[in-house]
């Protein structure tokens, strides 16, 4: 029996994203990517990998879904690659691309799985990044162009739309460290993008409201709580400003309108940004999301800044466990950003988008993959998201990342986090001992 048992109709799936599975890049009209472009560009990539073929989704996607419903997955969040709908960014139409999402959505509602829809997973069409990409105001307009045409063509097949997957990726690890697309370094530059994606969200969710569209629509943030390293003073003061550039300046816009006034002080200080104009708060005020995704994978423990254009500095707790990318191992934090979320932005409803752990998954020799690692990982965190949902946090569902292992952005192929492994040179996918335990707790409803 279960320990614990999630709410009736609790919605267990997974997520995976476009560039990351599915291939066929110059296939069905799809235009340039800025994720085309940066891993074909030499040093940017680990070991040289591009997702040109990643996982071949685009050719094996039904293969996929069963093995989905083989899960039984309830819901399967997916991204649509806008290069593929648009792609020289706008305008000009590929009624191929719209033709393949649309294949993908009923495979899925023919085996029971609701989709749930991610506009943009980081890959921009290189066209609209020719003109500016993000750190164009011009591109927000675009972006609510695209929203629209899939609102219209997928409308009431899609449970749940998103409008956007971690801005704070897309803005400062493709702006300002410049580790991802479309690989620029630079805070003023960060920071206007970061209110550009936020801009965008909140045209799109104006116009799902406008348009009457079946479903619920949010956005997909990556938060982490912020931990001071020591008690010290310094080290609470940096806590608070990673808060803030991780969290506060994306949950602020999005539920209560403005953007924090700390932070705001602090960038428009040191970088003189973000700009905004007359009428974007009156749109952040508008646009009012039926449910929050987060993505959590650990906590930050911090300290005082050590050198100048920095926040904070990372700290490295003793005694930790780590995941294979490196990050600590931390459950507890799951539950403490869920109670946080409740307590100062309550959210009408909140999914897990992502959660899960890369480890150095291999087959032995009779191809059996055994991961007790990602279990224990899963269970654990499946165990604090519980204890939200016992202590009032209106949790619906959870997404594990990811269905299949798959290109991992500057890692290349180099980092596993699916419950199915998958075999790259023959994309044969096999099953992980992870996969067999989680179909146990979805058709237990629980662990």
């Amino acid at each position: 029996m279960p320990e614990v048992i999630f709410p009736d109709g609790f919605l267990w799936g997974t997520a995976t994203a476009s560039y990351q599975i599915e291939g066929g890049v110059k296939e069905g009209g799809r235009g340039e990517s800025i994720w085309d472009r940066f891993s074909h560009t030499p040093g940017k990539i680990q070991d040289g990998d591009t997702g040109d073929v990643a996982c071949d989704h685009y050719h094996r996607f039904r293969e996929d879904v069963d093995i989905m419903k083989a899960l039984g997955l309830k819901a399967y969040r997916f991204s649509v690659a806008w290069s593929r709908i648009f792609p020289d960014g706008g305008k000009r139409l590929n009624p191929a691309g719209l033709d393949f999402y649309s294949s993908l959505v009923d495979a899925l509602l023919e085996n029971g799985i609701a989709p749930c829809l991610t506009l943009y997973h980081w890959d921009l069409p290189q066209a609209l990044q020719d003109k500016g990409g993000w750190a164009n105001r011009d591109t927000t307009s675009y972006f609510s162009d695209y929203a629209v045409t899939l609102f219209e063509s997928l409308n009431g097949r899609v449970d749940l739309w998103i409008t956007h997957n971690e801005p704070w990726v897309a803005a400062f690890l493709g702006h300002q460290t410049g580790i991802h697309a479309p690989g620029i370094k630079s805070w003023e530059t960060a920071l206007q993008v970061s209110h550009h994606l936020l801009l965008s969200h909140a045209k799109a969710v104006a116009a799902f409201r406008e348009l009457g569209i079946g479903g619920k629509i949010g956005i997909t943030l990556n938060l982490s709580p912020a931990y001071p390293a020591t008690d010290s003073e310094a080290d609470h003061e940096a806590a608070q400003l990673a808060d803030g550039y991780q969290n506060r300046w994306f949950l602020d816009p999005v539920f209560l309108g403005s953007y924090p006034e700390d932070m705001m002080e602090v960038y428009q200080k040191q970088y003189d940004s973000p700009q905004l104009e007359e009428g974007d708060a009156e749109l952040f005020q508008g646009a009012s999301i039926d449910f929050l995704g987060v993505n959590y994978y650990s906590r930050q423990l911090v300290k005082a800044a050590e050198k100048r254009d920095e926040l904070f500095a990372k700290a490295k707790p003793e005694k930790a466990d780590y995941t294979d990318m490196g990050w600590e191992i931390f459950p507890e934090g799951l539950y403490v950003l869920l109670k946080r979320l409740q307590g100062d932005y309550a959210p009408k409803e909140i999914y897990i988008t992502e959660n899960g752990a890369a480890f150095p998954d291999a087959p032995d020799s009779n191809n059996r993959i055994d991961d007790p690692d990602r279990i224990q990982y899963l269970r654990e965190h499946f165990i604090q998201a519980h204890r939200s949902i016992h202590d009032g946090v209106p949790l619906k569902g959870y997404f594990i990342w990811t269905l299949m292992d798959n290109f991992e952005w500057s890692f290349g192929y180099s980092k596993r986090f699916g419950l199915i492994y998958t075999d790259f040179p023959t994309q044969k996918r096999m099953w992980k001992q992870s996969a067999y335990w989680y179909q146990k707790v979805i058709d237990a409803n629980g662990v």
